[in-house]
């Protein structure tokens, strides 16, 4: 097992606290517990993303999606079959998961669909106007008033 030391990190910024829970739950990661249901993740744009699982045999009624606390959670559970069917050969997982990923400030899932097998789950960064690099004016104490009266 890795051990990681983030106290340069916290030492030298300020806010990024979460970051070592982060690191945190993925060295506790299960390799048995990531690997269903195989899933890819892809950059759709310059602020978008988009997640897609293979999901063969759920319905949009055996998933859920939902997002708390910047932790995109993904649930599936078959319902119970109905049919009495005897299987020779039952290669298509049926069985229940539930996969979790942090999502970074101002990330939004902007929408989910189910399309043959696959659930896709679209990601957008929506970063807020106020948050945006914008450019300042320099001015002299002459041209900006709250400058002329502090002088």
């Amino acid at each position: 097992m890795r051990t990681f030391d983030l106290s340069p990190l916290f030492r030298a910024s300020v806010g990024f606290d979460n970051l070592a829970r982060v690191f945190d739950a993925a060295t506790r990661l299960d390799e048995a517990h990531v690997s269903y249901p195989p899933y890819n993740i892809s950059k759709a744009g310059e602020d978008a993303y988009r997640m897609t699982f293979a999901v063969a045999g759920f319905s949009e009624n055996d998933l859920d999606v939902h997002v708390e606390n910047n932790t995109l959670s993904v649930r599936g559970k078959v319902a119970a079959e109905g049919d009495s069917a005897t299987y020779l050969h039952r290669g298509i997982a049926g069985r229940a998961f539930e996969r979790k990923f942090e999502l970074a400030n101002h990330i939004q899932v902007s929408g989910a669909r189910i399309e043959n097998g696959l659930l896709h789950i679209d990601l957008k960064r929506e970063v807020p106007e106020a948050l945006k690099p914008r450019k300042i004016a320099i001015g002299t104490a002459a041209t900006v008033p709250s400058l002329a009266r502090a002088a």
